[in-house]
């Protein structure tokens, strides 16, 4: 699954991120409520994580924004307001689950898991496509114009993220957030060597290049013009 991660703790953030990367979802992540709505209303995400207090805007009012524009994403929202009533409000404002804080990552992934289900019981796209590049997510297999091509495991991670965003600009924060679980930018090339690996596996024996470079901005994968 696609999933939005809001939360301003930066520590809850890259645990919670994290361990969702490692049961294999796609997770984005903003820090304020303002950044969020703009990312869930104009990107398809399968499930919604939203931290109560925010800055910008409160998770309650990204929340009932989001339904105001009859986006129907499942929304969880994670709070240190548990009690009864603070429950019941985050469930009218439209959340679709509600988790207090501190909570234990198994039931947080369970609880997300059985929302994506809820409403998209098939959402989780494990067979990706981009032109003649094929990738099996669970059989970890990939082909190119039915050519196994052989990837280290990091080298696969970044293939995935890149063909699940297939046609939008990929930049290095993302990849960096996503792929390698970093926060920061360590100054390193850690980025550029595994993209000239994957582009020398995935293109250089085929007649059009999918991976490109897009200067000043970061990488796309896209269908040959």
């Amino acid at each position: 699954m696609r999933i939005l991660l809001i939360e301003d703790d930066r520590e809850a953030a890259r645990y919670v991120a994290r361990g969702l990367h490692e049961a294999g979802h796609i997770v984005d992540t903003t820090d304020n409520g303002a950044d969020g709505l703009a990312l869930a209303s104009h990107e398809p995400y399968d499930v919604l994580v939203i931290d109560r207090m925010l800055p910008a805007m409160d998770g309650l009012s990204v929340v009932e924004h989001l339904r105001q524009q009859e986006k129907n994403v499942p929304v969880l929202i994670l709070s240190a307001l548990g009690d009864l009533e603070d429950r019941v409000i985050g469930l009218r404002a439209g959340g679709d689950d509600y988790l207090p804080k501190p909570f234990a990552f198994e039931e947080l992934l369970a609880r997300v898991e059985a929302l994506g289900r809820r409403t998209h019981p098939h959402v989780a796209n494990t067979q990706l496509k981009v032109s003649d590049l094929e990738m099996d997510v669970l059989a970890r297999q990939v082909r190119r114009a039915g050519k196994v091509i052989s990837l280290q495991p990091r080298e696969f991670r970044l293939l995935e993220y890149l063909m699940r965003h297939s046609g939008q600009v990929v930049t290095r924060t993302m990849l960096l957030e996503n792929v390698w679980d970093y926060h920061f930018d360590p100054q390193t090339n850690v980025i550029d060597v595994h993209i000239s690996r994957l582009r020398s596996k995935i293109d250089r024996a085929f007649p059009m290049p999918l991976l490109h470079t897009v200067r000043g901005a970061g990488y796309m994968l896209r269908e040959p013009e």
